[in-house]
């Protein structure tokens, strides 16, 4: 019985190593302290795994922060501002790199892939000088197997981890990573060599970058490194894992015929077009390692439809050579369901956590080798009937609205230029206008109300009179700093997406649900089962309260459908725009609603859009049209002095700058200052831009505080390439995350700074 697990949780079930992080960057514990944490982790996933019946355990998927970082410090890739002499790497070295120190920046963190997983950046060039300076792969295997549990040691392949790098600062742009290739590779030859001194007898290279759209160059290198690295691997059995995506047929072609490659794992959850290839032709004599337990959602496999398939399969490649896998490392899903004691009964049986997952492959595989659980199929098959006919997941008149978007691009009746005008009319704002992008710092006490209220252990008067003073407290403070567009600050909620699902019907919450975003930081998706719908006014309360305390602008706060469905766990029985269509359509009411209560600013925020993009290049209109059309929807039936606003986080806008633009809002505000020069080259290069835009002139993300200085310097590079009369000036993101000693100078600096150069614009005219 032949099952497999691509990589695992490393948060633990109840977020230990998160806690345990934290602690230790806050010097209240001990390296050891760290380690014994992460140890107890890895120990209890092996057992898990064991006692499933698991016959290809992964190791080395653990990180104390992220699989891309561990490679770079495998490789001794560390950039020279970090000061490492060379020697094993340790918690210092590497967790500056992670997030930076007193004196130097970290490194650039972006997706992974299209998961809400981010990864460190190795940062390249002609003059690194690469040696074998982390041994983690190792000493994980040999820990597994001091424990009794023979694994399969997992590495990012050679060429993925090159591919997903970038030149280092001060590198020719067009400097070829793959040129480093003969580089890195001596290097991994030591970590296989010392891996089969250990005993490993299986190991894995995921290349995922295999099913992105690939010049044909850049595909060759995937032949010339597996050549290069054939004799150091022969004598161990060799999965390339591939996961995300179809494989597209070139791909294909190349990765079956890899020279020493024993196995390969693809992803057929996402990739159903990758079956086609499979059953057209299938190396003899070489393990399929099908991934059809989904890594990316929390929905209960259809375990006879995926005994079919691995059926079908099995006809193909041979019944030894088939192994049951998952599409990809079940990082990006929830870790157990057992600790959800909460969650509805029903609701409850039509999911499966990381845990159930790997219970699930074991099942098919038992299945598949004429041992199958018939209690288990039987009780799998009637949870998904009772989905499929459940009156909680259908709603008449949902569906019916949706339907009927169909007809219209659902545009604003003016354009962009002259609902400007009618803003300003009423807005009266100076130039280069300050604001911020919506959340203040949640103390501890704001976070004890919220907890408390929830539990009710507080009325909801007591709860309405804390967070109304909350909102005043931050009302008076941007007062005081004199910005021009207020916003109350959200004491009020837990996290963008989270409070809005509370409200809308159609979702479901987990208690323990957390999935890795970076380092320590995890974030709890709603789970959407059945159709959106608004029964009642979700924000209106507070905005106009907030609006209420003031004579300036005061923003309503909303979160946009698609950002809604790309951070949840989305239903997988209907297409995902269906979906963000009612998404949109609550979102609308509440816009509407917030304009007959006197907010004249709205922002909808869509940090996320570009988060959904699919990874090949085909399907990527798609998705943009129906993505920008679900943001047009919740506000085209605004009146033209309502002004709209919109935010952005971090990802490379250069390639959906168009779209942007297309989603026609009055006012865009950007995250960029970890990336500034690349958001501004957009503009350099002629893309005329007639809306708003606040690209971010502060980093949030990091306790430093800029000065005025830095901040009018920053603006000026701006204005550079953009007009005086189109440009705010904003922080780069929510400030939920900073305290107050770091938020009150920077917030000052920035108004000084946008001051500064109001003047010095008067004073040049």
């Amino acid at each position: 019985m032949a099952s497999h697990i691509v990589g695992y949780p490393r948060m633990g079930p109840k977020r230990e190593l998160k806690f345990a992080l934290e602690s230790f960057w806050d010097g209240k514990s001990s390296a050891q302290d760290l380690q014994k944490v992460a140890a107890d982790l890895r120990e209890s996933i092996w057992k898990q795994m064991t006692d499933a019946g698991i016959k290809y355990i992964p190791s080395n998927t653990f990180s104390y922060y992220d699989q891309m970082l561990d490679t770079t410090a495998m490789l001794g890739a560390v950039p020279p501002r970090y000061g490492w002499n060379g020697g094993e790497i340790g918690f210092d070295v590497y967790f500056s790199m992670a997030r930076g120190n007193a004196s130097v920046p970290a490194m650039e963190m972006t997706k992974w892939f299209d998961t809400n997983y981010h990864f460190i950046v190795p940062e390249l060039g002609p003059e690194v000088n690469f040696s074998y300076a982390s041994h983690k792969a190792v000493t994980e295997y040999k820990e597994a197997k001091a424990l009794g549990v023979d694994t399969v040691p997992v590495l990012i392949g050679p060429v993925s981890y090159l591919l997903l790098s970038k030149p280092a600062k001060g590198v020719e742009k067009t400097f070829s990573l793959l040129s480093l290739l003969g580089k890195i590779l001596p290097i991994y030859k030591e970590v296989i060599s010392e891996l089969k001194e250990a005993g490993a007898s299986w190991i894995q290279f995921d290349e995922p970058t295999l099913v992105m759209d690939l010049e044909s160059h850049k595909l060759e290198s995937f032949t010339e490194a597996y050549s290069e690295l054939e004799s150091t691997l022969s004598g161990l059995n060799v999965l390339i894992e591939t996961y995300f995506a179809d494989i597209p047929a070139e791909q294909y072609k190349t990765l079956t015929s890899l020279k020493g490659v024993t196995a390969f794992g693809f992803d057929l959850v996402r990739g159903s077009k990758t079956l086609d290839l499979i059953k057209g032709e299938f190396p003899e004599g070489k393990h399929l390692f099908a991934g059809v337990v989904d890594g990316r959602n929390i929905w209960a496999n259809d375990l006879a439809a995926s005994l079919s398939t691995l059926e079908a399969l099995e006809g193909v490649v041979g019944k030894d050579k088939l192994v049951v896998s998952t599409s990809c490392s079940l990082l990006h899903t929830a870790v157990d369901l057992v600790n959800e004691t909460k969650l509805d009964k029903e609701i409850k049986s039509w999911l499966a956590f990381a845990a159930q997952k790997v219970v699930e492959v074991n099942a098919l595989a038992k299945a598949l080798a004429g041992e199958k659980d018939e209690e288990f199929f039987s009780a799998n098959a009637a949870a998904l009937a009772s989905r499929k006919s459940s009156p909680r997941v259908t709603n008449e008149a949902v569906q019916k609205a949706a339907a009927a978007l169909k007809g219209s691009d659902h545009r604003r009746a003016t354009n962009v230029s002259a609902r400007l005008d009618a803003q300003q009319k009423k807005l009266n704002l100076p130039i280069l206008p300050t604001t911020t992008i919506g959340s203040f710092p949640q103390t501890m006490e704001l976070r004890k109300v919220r907890r408390e209220y929830k539990a009710k252990k507080v009325s909801e008067d007591d709860y309405i009179k804390a967070i109304k003073e909350e909102i005043s407290k931050v009302v008076k403070l941007q007062e005081e700093f004199d910005i021009d567009v207020l916003v109350h600050g959200e004491p009020e909620r837990n996290d963008m997406v989270e409070y809005f699902g509370e409200q809308l019907s159609g979702f479901a919450f987990s208690a323990n649900g957390w999935v890795q975003s970076y380092g320590s930081r995890c974030v709890k998706p709603p789970i959407i089962y059945g159709d959106v719908s608004r029964p009642k006014s979700m924000t209106v309360f507070w905005s106009a309260l907030a609006q209420s305390m003031t004579s300036r602008p005061m923003k309503g706060m909303l979160t946009g459908p698609v950002t809604i469905l790309n951070w949840s766990f989305v239903r997988n029985d209907q297409p995902r725009f269906e979906t963000c269509y009612q998404i949109a359509l609550a979102i609308k009411d509440e816009v509407e609603d917030l304009e007959k209560n006197g907010i004249t600013v709205i922002q909808i925020d869509e940090a996320a859009l570009r988060e959904g993009l699919p990874l090949r290049k085909s399907e990527q209109a798609f998705y943009l049209d129906w993505a920008v059309h679900s943001f047009r929807i919740t506000n085209c039936g605004v009146h033209d002095t309502t002004q709209i606003h919109t935010h952005m986080c971090y990802s490379n806008f250069n390639d959906i700058i168009h779209s942007i633009i297309n989603m026609d809002a009055d006012v865009i505000t950007i995250e960029n200052s970890r990336s500034d020069e690349k958001l501004l080259s957009v503009f350099r290069e002629g893309v005329k831009y007639g809306a708003g835009i606040g690209p971010g002139v502060y980093d949030i993300h990091s306790p430093r505080i800029p000065s005025a200085e830095e901040i009018a310097d920053r603006i000026n590079k701006m204005l550079a390439v953009l007009e005086t009369n189109i440009l705010w000036v904003n922080p780069d993101c929510g400030l939920k995350t900073r305290k107050y000693s770091e938020v009150k100078p920077a917030l000052k600096n920035m108004v000084d700074a946008a001051k500064l150069l109001r003047t010095q614009l008067a004073s040049a005219k």
